[in-house]
C-alpha cells in the first residue's frame, strides 16, 4: 500500500513537472479599482449617476497562459471577468477579453472574446483610461466584440505589426447587411510601452463595428520625462448615413519623482462618445464638444496605485437648426487601484 502510495505521488510530481516544462500558467490575476466621484450630471460616471457616488471602474478577475503543442506552436489562452461591487443590479460578473488562440512564427489567431484591434491601437495615449475620463466618453468604435476572429502579425523589422479583427454574421447590428461589412484593421509601429522604442505611432480603420466607419491615427513619444501624444478619428455612422465628422485628442504626462501628471485636451464634433450619447437627449448637428481633463497618479507600491483627476465637459448642437448649449459636466474623482 505504502510502495502505491510512493509511487502514484511520485508519478503526480513528474507530470506536473512535465506539464511546467511544456506550459505557461494558468496564472490567476485580478484588479481591484474604486473611485470616489463628484459629477454634476452623471454623463460619463459608469453607471450614469450624479452626485457623490462610489464607482467601480473594471474590477476584474481572469486567467491566463500557454501550452506548446508542436515545435513553434503554442496555444493560448486567457478568461476574465469583470466583477461588480458597487452596483445592486445583481450582475456580478460580466464578460471582459475572453478568446483561445495559437501562437507562432507567423502571428497570433484569436478566437472569442477581445478588443477590437481599432480599439487596440489607441496604445498608451489614453490617460485617463478605464476611468470616467477614458477617451470613449467622446470617440466612438471603443469596441469589445465577441464571436470575432483577431489576427497579430509577428514584429517586422522589430518595429511594425499589421493586425486584424473579423466579426461573424451573428455579430450584425441594423444597417450592417453582410459579416463582410463587420472589420476591423490596424498597423501599428514602435512601441507603445516605450521599452524598445521611445515613440508609438498607428493607423487603424473600423468597418461598421459598433455600427460605425472610422479611420483614426495615433501618435505618442517619450522624451526624457515627459510623454506627449495626440489621436485623430474621423466617424460616420452606417445606420442613418450621417456625414462624417471628427474628434481628437492631445494630452501630456510628467513624471515628477514618481508622481505622474497629466492633462487632456480633447474635441468632439461626431457624437458617438458617451458623453454627448447621455447629455444631449435628442440627435443633433453641428456638434461641438469640448473636454479637459487634469490628473495624477502615483505608485505607493509595484501593486498599489493612487490617483485623482478633474474632468470638464461642455459644448452645444443644433436641433431644428437652432442652436442648442449642452449641459456643462464637472467630474472629481480620487481612486486606489490594486493588481494581483
Amino acid at each position: 500500500m505504502k510502495k502505491s502510495l510512493i509511487s502514484a505521488s511520485v508519478a503526480s510530481v513528474i507530470a506536473l513537472t512535465s506539464f511546467g516544462a511544456l506550459a505557461d500558467g494558468p496564472n490567476f490575476y485580478g484588479r481591484l479599482d474604486l473611485t470616489l466621484t463628484n459629477s454634476d450630471k452623471g454623463s460619463t460616471t459608469q453607471e450614469g449617476k450624479d452626485g457623490t457616488i462610489l464607482e467601480n471602474n473594471f474590477s476584474h478577475l481572469g486567467v491566463k497562459g500557454s501550452e506548446k503543442i508542436s515545435d513553434g506552436i503554442d496555444v493560448i489562452y486567457q478568461m476574465e471577468f469583470q466583477v461588480e461591487n458597487t452596483s445592486s443590479k445583481g450582475d456580478v460578473f460580466k464578460a471582459r477579453n475572453t478568446f483561445l488562440g495559437l501562437k507562432s512564427a507567423a502571428g497570433t489567431l484569436l478566437v472569442g472574446r477581445n478588443d477590437t484591434v481599432f480599439k487596440q491601437s489607441e496604445g498608451g495615449i489614453d490617460l485617463f483610461g478605464n476611468s470616467n475620463a477614458d477617451i470613449d466618453r467622446l470617440v466612438g468604435a471603443q469596441t469589445r466584440s465577441a464571436d470575432g476572429i483577431w489576427y497579430y502579425s509577428p514584429k517586422i523589422a522589430d518595429l511594425i505589426t499589421l493586425n486584424a479583427t473579423y466579426l461573424m454574421t451573428d455579430n450584425n447590428q441594423a444597417g450592417v447587411e453582410n459579416a463582410d461589412d463587420q472589420y476591423a484593421l490596424s498597423a501599428t509601429l514602435g512601441d507603445k510601452k516605450f521599452k524598445a522604442q521611445n515613440y508609438y505611432v498607428a493607423v487603424a480603420y473600423n468597418k461598421g463595428i459598433s455600427g460605425i466607419d472610422a479611420y483614426r491615427g495615433v501618435a505618442q513619444v517619450k522624451l526624457g520625462d515627459f510623454k506627449v501624444g495626440g489621436l485623430f478619428q474621423n466617424s460616420e455612422s452606417v445606420k442613418d448615413g450621417s456625414e462624417d465628422n471628427n474628434t481628437y485628442f492631445v494630452n501630456v504626462a510628467y513624471n515628477l519623482n514618481g508622481v505622474n501628471l497629466k492633462a487632456e485636451y480633447g474635441k468632439d464634433e461626431a457624437g458617438f462618445g458617451k458623453y454627448y450619447k447621455n447629455i444631449s437627449g435628442v440627435a443633433g448637428t453641428d456638434i461641438n464638444v469640448t473636454n479637459i481633463t487634469v490628473g495624477a497618479d502615483y505608485r505607493v507600491a509595484k501593486s498599489t496605485l493612487i490617483y485623482g483627476h478633474y474632468a470638464m465637459y461642455e459644448g452645444d448642437h443644433k436641433v431644428a437648426g437652432v442652436k442648442v448649449d449642452l449641459e456643462d459636466d464637472n467630474i472629481f474623482t480620487v481612486g486606489v487601484r490594486y493588481d494581483f
